[in-house]
């Protein structure tokens, strides 16, 4: 990518959180590497990543007298603010007693339930042996589930086994690549413009032709598309575009009584045999 193409493309910023207690740790080991890889697989689509990485061990003592004091301290209230404005979130904590330390969960306790909606999230976690890697999904996919980010499918948990000199074939490197990827494709599914739809006209027709409304790709916005003229001397009838009226509090009572009809004709005639008009 030359210098010009750098500076046209697309950026997106994503926020690591590493809930190591230790300096280094491996939460932070593990960290970098899905980062690593996460800028990568972007640059790979034309996306600059800018990234920050918030350690939370740097964080600890303000995290806690905002747990009881409600005030949060300059550091933590900068952490907490690009935590919310992230493109992509990349979570990993240690396991302590079957779950998360409790640093990282009181530090995610002070993030507002409304702050990670849709956002894409990484998660990861680091642990003395393989034994402990379902914390990701019985600790971590939940929370992050409740602040209704978007956990992706795959987690990636690191033991003690897959650092150090015979680590080469633990297959680290490869997990954090996948858990990467995913995180990337969906922070750049989010940049793709959503299709606009007009509250008068309704929702779009659908083109007979290519099966879906056109998009506009200079503004985003859905043409409608107009119903194909009927080939002549064919019987079938020109699909009819949706109007204000087809989306009014009436007309969708309407459609529910006449679904609700056809699905208790359809279990009408599995009993007698029939149909049932």
């Amino acid at each position: 990518m030359t210098e010009v193409q750098a500076l046209e493309a697309p950026r997106v910023r994503l926020v690591a959180v590493s809930g190591g207690l230790g300096s280094p740790s491996s939460s932070r080991l593990l960290v970098d590497r899905v980062v690593a890889h996460a800028e990568r697989a972007l640059l790979a689509h034309g996306v600059q990543a800018e990234t920050e990485v918030i350690e939370l061990r740097d964080l600890a003592v303000p995290i806690a007298n905002n747990l009881v004091t409600g005030f949060a301290e300059p550091g933590l209230a900068g952490a907490l603010s690009s935590l919310e404005h992230a493109d992509g979130v990349i979570a990993v904590s240690p396991v302590f007693n079957a779950s998360v330390a409790g640093l990282f969960k009181s530090f995610f306790d002070l993030v507002g339930v409304d702050a990670l909606g849709g956002v894409p999230v990484a998660l990861g976690a680091t642990g003395g042996s393989a034994r402990h890697s379902l914390v990701i999904e019985y600790a971590m996919r939940p929370l992050f589930s409740y602040l209704r980010a978007l956990p992706m499918p795959t987690g990636v948990f690191a033991a003690t086994e897959d650092w150090g000199a015979g680590a080469a074939g633990s297959g680290i490197e490869e997990r954090a690549a996948r858990v990467a990827r995913e995180l990337a494709d969906a922070v750049r599914a989010g940049l793709a413009p959503v299709p606009t739809v007009d509250p008068v006209a309704g929702p779009p027709a659908v083109d007979p032709v290519a099966g879906s409304p056109a998009v506009d790709p200079a503004t985003g916005s859905t043409a409608i598309a107009s119903p194909a003229a009927p080939v002549v001397g064919s019987t079938a009838t020109p699909p009819i575009a949706a109007t204000a009226a087809d989306f009014t509090p009436e007309a969708r009572a309407a459609r529910e009584r006449r679904e609700e009809h056809d699905d208790f004709a359809e279990l009408m005639s599995r009993f007698a045999g029939t149909e049932v008009g």
